[in-house]
């Protein structure tokens, strides 16, 4: 997986088959690890990483960035090449969602959607914002500009929508604030062009084309390296609490099917609330003027 060779390159020197090597060693880290290493960070957790941030980007609140990347697929089905293929790339492809703090930290990994499909089509498969939507998710308020809001947010370019819990950029800067503002953002926003290179240079086997036939053979690799890039950065020092596990609380069957229907729909529309990431945009671009550090 390091250095991207071929699973049976050396089974007779080292007596391991090719499915022993690739696919139970993949299955037993995503089954015995994947709890640990992808789980959903805690109100502790969520602290930190605001403090984080705010230490590092002088932005209050941020929780992670948010993008997407390509891995190519070489020994691709015939028969999948139009949903697959991109026209950007020699090669059909599958995309990977995650979110990742200042630390490269993966809080979050979602991969196997096609690579005809664009980063919005991603994000309304994923399961990012499903705790949110069902109110089993930890609220962590914070205050920025004299304004209290009460879930952090995530940083992403202009693809994304203008949702309550995303933070993106001007595409042109009318003024000094909304410069200071937009170099700030793009600036914080390389923490995930770093992850993706550094996951890629980690693991030779997602940097090159992909040789496995199976959609189910390439979500195990790529979940496989990101939970080891996980262990790596524990290993080196990375500051998580492991005892405090985020448990999802169970749903409450008291609620009946309206009940449940009604939170739907108001979870929804404040994730998706436009005034509010109006309003935060603006309060983060007054807290960056009016605490000018530089």
């Amino acid at each position: 997986m390091a250095y991207g060779t071929s699973p049976d390159a050396f089974d007779e020197y080292l007596q391991i088959a090719e499915r022993t090597s690739r696919d139970h060693f993949t299955k037993c880290i995503h089954v015995l690890y994947y709890d640990k290493f992808l789980r959903r960070p805690t109100a502790t957790n969520i602290q930190k990483t605001y403090e984080l941030h705010k230490e590092k980007h002088r932005l209050p609140g941020m929780l992670e960035n948010i993008d997407c990347m390509h891995w190519d697929w070489k020994n691709y089905p015939k028969s999948l090449h139009g949903q697959f293929k991109r026209s950007a790339n020699k090669y059909p492809t599958l995309m990977l969602e995650v979110v990742v703090d200042q630390k490269l930290w993966i809080w979050h990994a979602y991969f196997g959607v096609p690579g005809a499909n664009n980063n919005l089509n991603v994000l309304y498969g994923s399961l990012l914002f499903d705790d949110e939507i069902a109110d089993i998710a930890p609220e962590c308020p914070f205050v920025v500009n004299g304004h209290t809001y009460r879930k952090g947010y995530y940083l992403a370019d202009g693809i994304y929508p203008a949702w309550s819990t995303f933070v993106k950029t001007f595409s042109v800067a009318r003024d000094e604030k909304s410069l200071k503002f937009k170099r700030v953002q793009e600036a914080a926003r390389k923490d995930i062009e770093r992850a993706f290179g550094v996951l890629q240079g980690r693991w030779g086997i997602i940097r090159q084309p992909a040789r496995a036939m199976q959609i189910n053979t390439l979500k195990r690799i790529m979940y496989c390296c990101i939970i080891l890039h996980n262990m790596i950065l524990e290993d080196e020092g990375f500051e998580v609490n492991f005892r405090d596990m985020f448990v999802n609380p169970a749903p409450n069957i008291v609620r009946d099917w309206v009940e449940r229907c009604d939170l739907h729909v108001r979870k929804t529309k404040e994730l998706r609330d436009r005034k509010t990431h109006t309003d935060l945009r603006q309060d983060l671009m007054e807290h960056l003027w009016n605490n000018d550090d530089e």
